[in-house]
């Protein structure tokens, strides 16, 4: 399995090629995409794409955890993480690619 990513050009030239927009205006239409969905999670709102899944921001609090090496105790910080869910769908399209191989 390659292990290969998908970037902000790529995106932009996805763009390009399907819909036809200029190469500079597919560029400025991904970014724009990106910096709403960036900003709506910073304002504490869910991110829900249909047909691929929902992003949220997740607070965590303070916890105990062990560094696996040593077996020494540390306390890991409070922290806000990014959390992904995948719709169905998009589970169900990669579960077929898989047994199509």
């Amino acid at each position: 399995m390659s292990t290969q990513t998908v970037t902000r050009a790529d995106l932009a030239e996805a763009v390009y090629r399907e819909i036809g927009l200029s190469r500079s205006e597919s560029s400025e239409l991904v970014e724009s995409v990106i910096d709403y969905i960036s900003g709506a999670l910073l304002n504490g709102e869910q991110v829900k794409l249909a047909g691929f899944g929902t992003f949220s921001l997740r607070d965590k609090r303070e916890r105990i955890g062990r560094n696996p090496k040593t077996g020494v105790e540390v306390a890991i910080t409070p922290r806000r993480v990014l959390t992904f869910k995948a719709s169905q769908i998009l589970k169900e399209r990669v579960d077929s690619s898989l047994s199509s191989k």
